[in-house]
């Protein structure tokens, strides 16, 4: 027969034992009960809000949609009728502009980040001033734009209104580019100068064909975000209350002409404030949508 294991001193051994393991087992059930319902009160707290945000824009900015919207400019104040067909174009106008300046920037700068300056003293103050940015609030960027542009041409403009857009899409756009090239393996890229392919032709055709979808989504959600952007616009392009495509001088908008519309106490100028929120809302939403599809078609 074999002998019986030797107990160690001090050791808990039979029924205390279990007394213990069980008490130990119920603490962990009781502390991952109360965090799971922390975690479910503040995902609910943050769902009602959300949820009644949606409702209000939805209920109220429905209401003011009509064929005028689209077709008629920025009403004076106290009438009836009016849209905000100068405001819209306005936005698409001052976005799409930003977009053409920021995004190739932004790639060009997080191609360099990601590929030719990983340890460069070059590469560490961009990216140090790059998160700067990132975390800037968006009416220092106006002011900053305002003292740089506005101050010096003598009136404000459509243009500086899309410089100071770009410069609030530059950053999202850098660290989306950089991010995404630094997924791709470096298998590829060790493959492609074995054949003796050139740097840039490598980086053309290998890492941002690679990467392609991942830019692209962050591209769209810096569109997203500029384009319900009020303080950067207030300081720059202001507002106009005609349809005018003169980039020389001020331009409505949808972000201002909603902040001014909704502050008056005007009927007709509220409810076209509200459905200029749902048109934005909604734009925005779209972009997100379509950002997430391209990226998990990819």
């Amino acid at each position: 027969m074999s002998e019986p294991l030797m107990k160690i001193p001090g050791a808990i051994y039979g029924p205390e034992l279990e007394r213990m393991r069980d008490k130990l087992q119920s603490r962990r059930r009781v502390t991952n009960a109360i965090a799971l319902t922390c975690s479910l009160a503040a995902m609910a707290f943050g769902i009602i809000w959300l949820v009644w945000i949606l409702y209000t824009t939805l209920s109220l900015g429905i209401g003011g949609l009509s064929v005028e919207l689209f077709t008629q400019s920025t009403p004076p104040p106290n009438t009836d009728g009016g849209g905000l067909a100068n405001a819209i174009v306005g936005s698409l106008l001052l976005v799409g502009i930003a977009t053409l300046v920021g995004t190739p920037i932004g790639i060009l700068a997080g191609i360099y980040l990601a590929e030719y300056g990983q340890k460069g003293w070059l590469a560490g103050v961009t990216r140090f001033i790059n998160d700067i940015l990132l975390s800037a609030p968006s009416i220092v960027v106006g002011l900053f734009v305002y003292a740089l542009v506005v101050a010096k041409m003598g009136h404000f403009s459509g243009w500086a209104g899309a410089i100071g857009l770009a410069l609030l899409q530059i950053p999202i756009v850098i660290r989306t580019t950089e991010n995404m090239l630094k997924l791709v393996p470096n298998a590829l890229r060790e493959a492609a100068f074995a054949l003796g392919t050139p740097k840039w032709k490598m980086v053309l055709s290998i890492t941002l064909k690679a990467s392609i979808a991942g830019i692209v989504t962050g591209v769209l959600l810096a569109v997203a975000r500029i384009a319900g952007e009020t303080a950067p616009l207030l300081f720059t392009a202001l507002s106009n209350q005609f349809f005018s495509l003169n980039m020389n001088q001020p331009m409505a908008n949808l972000p201002v002409t909603i902040y001014k519309f909704a502050m008056s106490p005007f009927s007709q100028w509220q409810s076209l404030a509200w459905a200029g929120v749902f048109l934005i809302t909604l734009g925005v939403l779209g972009l997100n949508v379509l950002a997430r599809t391209v990226f998990s078609n990819k």
